[in-house]
């Protein structure tokens, strides 16, 4: 019995001390955020009536006098205070008196450090918050105004908060010990005495050897022995099933792969993949037509899935040469040399690229979602063409599945933002998912663009909505949760609207990882072959591969490696760095601005260290093939990624990939989504040039064996975690939703 109330005591004082501590923590959680609240309100109590009084603060006492008693009767409103510039009081609500504010320093305080002062008193014995602003004439303190609230009901609120506590407790103590006294008695002591009571039935009718004590226990021995073979066949059974599993898990991500994870799980299914960007220009070189893959992230990341799936990828035909390669549906079958997809090609007046891609999209949304310093440009004109460019992408995609069974519809990026919930109104049983290929940032930051709850509407009409990073996600979610009224769920991450639930998932995009086979002696060969096609001379190399856009950070990139030839003079004349910019946006005034800056910057550099033959920066101007990015990768002893705010930044494991050698360094910002994922990387921060320029220095004098032990861990996450991977977890989970 000892044992009984001893045990039931330590549950008790368990259950106890748990509840107590649940009601400290929520009562100072609830102290908290009334606090918070309190000031928060009368800090714009104490701005609101400042507004009111400044402008009459030289009128007469009886006129400041009504403006006071107009705002006396607010709720919690204890009263209010004005002060002249020498601390004396003006006025006062009736309610309060002199005396009991003669020690109340806030208002001198405000006025002294011209800011805002307020804390927690008792006056008259009653707790108060008291926030004091100062007032401004021609830009000098002439008084200040304070704000003295009620705060009594704070109190009031945590004894509410502790009463219902203890009666919980109470509530709970009673069933624990009426449950533990229930399952003692029914549950152990009746069957131990029934079990005794067996064991004790006369065994001397059976030869004095505990014969009924034997019958007893020879079924309870057969059944445990048979749960024990049991239980044993079934962790041989679970384990064989782990490790198939983990073999599952641990063998890489192909595109055969991926194409049999799509026939298995999609079926006979059509996937219709959109976006704005093509994957195959075509040009005219004379009168012969050629082709290119445009510089972009996107575009390296989701075209081998299209190579592996199959299917139909609708964009904007940008090329000049474009519409002679198409036929009457304008559709191409590409790569143009081994055809594995359809690419439908959409076409848009001068005015619809104009207002849809340079204006809303390039001057509106990626300055606004990249934080680069650049002020957001947003035109109703622009939006007007920004809707009529998604409606004509949607009615495009409408045809494609016109009499297609749940087609699979893949939008990307921003420029289609309203395409999900254009299709979906139309095809409620297409399975869409839109992935984002930028940051998202805060809804503080979204807030400025004037069409955002338009925007949040669009892409909730898809089914499953992807970002680079759990902070997007997180970001994406508190943004629907301020502009728009909606379920959301934050457990489950889904947010549901006009009875459609979408889903908000992380999925840190890639590459599709390749293992050079190139021997040491064609290395050598090339890298010297490179180099002086190039008219470089130098011991080190670096390589900053990207697109002529101000979000790179390739101005502060250039100034950090004049800071590391300032500091480290000895790399002069031995370090060279070379910069592919690929032209982008040409059209944009911003682009071509920071391009002729770019250009300007590399002059001065080189005009500044050049020796004889040796120069610095070397600044490659064009489109580059896959396998020229390839070689200047090879060459490179060091790769600087330092964009100012990156959703991903591939050019990071692309570089990664390249190095089968496993030799090479990765300097990496700490604003790219692929900083989350490759951390034995050099991370640096882009605006910090002394710390890139060590970064750099870091990077030349590290031994191989750590620049082997350190690229052996990234090629090994960018192999286990590759763009066929990427595209079967997002397929996967969209096909789940269906």
């Amino acid at each position: 019995m000892k044992q009984f109330l001893a045990a039931l005591s330590v549950i008790v004082l368990i259950a106890a001390g748990v509840s107590i501590a649940l009601a400290i923590s929520q009562a100072q959680q609830e102290e908290k955020r009334l606090k918070s609240d309190l000031e928060y309100r009368s800090i714009l109590l104490a701005e609101s009536f400042k507004e009111a009084i400044e402008p009459n603060i030289n009128k007469s006492e009886k006129a400041l006098q009504k403006i006071v008693e107009k705002f006396a009767n607010r709720e919690r409103l204890a009263g209010l205070v004005i002060y002249d510039n020498q601390d004396s009081i003006l006025l006062l609500s009736p309610n309060l008196t002199k005396e009991s504010l003669a020690e109340q320093q806030f208002a001198p305080f405000a006025m002294d450090e011209d800011t805002a002062r307020g804390g927690f008193a008792t006056i008259d014995g009653k707790k108060m918050y008291l926030i004091a602003s100062p007032m401004h004439e021609d830009q000098s303190v002439i008084g200040a105004v304070m704000v003295v609230q009620n705060a009594d009901y704070i109190a009031a609120r945590l004894d509410e908060i502790w009463k219902r506590n203890l009666l919980r407790l109470g509530v709970q103590i009673f069933l624990i010990v009426a449950a533990v006294v229930v399952i003692l008695r029914w549950l152990i002591f009746v069957p131990i005495k029934s079990i005794a009571r067996s064991l004790q039935s006369p065994s001397e009718t059976n030869d004095g050897k505990g014969g009924a004590a034997s019958w007893f226990f020879s079924p309870i021995t057969k059944e445990i022995t048979k749960m024990r073979r049991n239980l044993m066949e079934a962790r041989h059974a679970a384990q064989e099933e782990a490790r198939s599993s983990l073999e599952r898990l641990a063998s890489p991500w192909t595109a055969e792969r991926l194409k049999e994870f799509v026939t298995e799980n999609a079926k006979d299914r059509t996937i219709v993949l959109i976006s704005n960007r093509e994957p195959y220009i075509h040009t005219k070189k004379g009168n012969e037509i050629t082709y290119h893959v445009p510089a972009s992230g996107m575009v390296t990341a989701v075209e081998p899935i299209m190579q592996a799936c199959g299917g139909t990828w609708i964009a904007y035909g940008s090329g000049e040469a474009d519409r002679e390669v198409v036929d009457a549906e304008n559709k191409i079958l590409v790569p143009p040399n081994d055809p594995k997809y359809v690419l439908q090609r959409i076409w848009l007046t001068e005015e619809e690229n104009k207002g849809f891609y340079r204006g809303f999209s390039n001057e509106g949304l990626w300055p606004l979602f990249h934080h680069a310093h650049t002020r957001p440009i947003f035109r109703k004109e622009d939006w007007i063409e920004y809707k009529k460019v998604n409606g004509k992408f949607a009615q495009t995609v409408l045809n494609a599945i016109q009499k297609k069974e749940k087609p699979i519809v893949l939008v990307q990026d921003f420029h289609l933002a309203l395409l999900p919930s254009m299709v979906k109104k139309s095809r409620p049983d297409a399975q869409i998912g839109i992935f984002w290929h930028i940051p998202w940032v805060g809804p503080e930051s979204f807030s400025i663009c004037p069409w955002k709850k338009e925007m949040l509407e669009g892409m909730l009409g898809a089914d499953l909505l992807g970002f680079h990073t759990q902070q997007h996600c997180n970001n994406f979610i508190e943004t629907v949760g301020r502009e728009l009224e909606s379920l959301i769920d934050y457990e489950q991450f889904t947010i549901t609207r006009h009875d459609h639930t979408s889903l908000i998932r992380t999925f840190p995009i890639s590459i599709a990882f390749f293992n050079g086979n190139e021997a040491e002696a064609d290395y050598t060969q090339s890298r010297k072959r490179l180099l002086n096609k190039l008219d470089i001379d130098a011991t080190f190399i670096g390589i900053g591969v990207d697109r002529l856009d101000y979000t790179k950070g390739i101005l502060e990139r250039l100034k950090a490696i004049e800071i590391f030839l300032t500091k480290y003079p000895a790399y002069q004349e031995k370090f060279s760095f070379i910069q592919v910019a690929s032209p982008s946006r040409e059209t944009v005034q911003k682009y071509r601005e920071f391009a002729e800056d770019v250009r300007s910057e590399v002059e001065r550099i080189n005009a500044r260290f050049q020796k004889g033959t040796w120069r610095p920066v070397t600044l490659l101007e064009r489109h580059h093939t896959h396998e020229e990015i390839y070689e200047l990768y090879r060459v490179a002893n060091v790769c600087l990624v330092t964009s100012l705010h990156d959703g991903m930044n591939l050019v990071a494991k692309e570089y990664v990939a390249s190095r089968n050698d496993e030799q090479g360094v990765l300097i990496l910002s700490q604003f790219t989504g692929a900083s989350r994922d490759l951390k034995d990387a050099l991370i640096v921060n882009p605006y910090n040039g002394e710390q890139t320029a060590d970064a750099i220095h870091a990077a030349l004098c590290m031994p191989q064996s750590e620049q082997h032990k350190r690229m052996k861990k990234l090629r090994a996450v960018v192999r286990g975690y590759n763009v066929y991977r990427w595209s079967a977890e997002f397929l996967k989970i969209l096909l789940s939703l269906g």
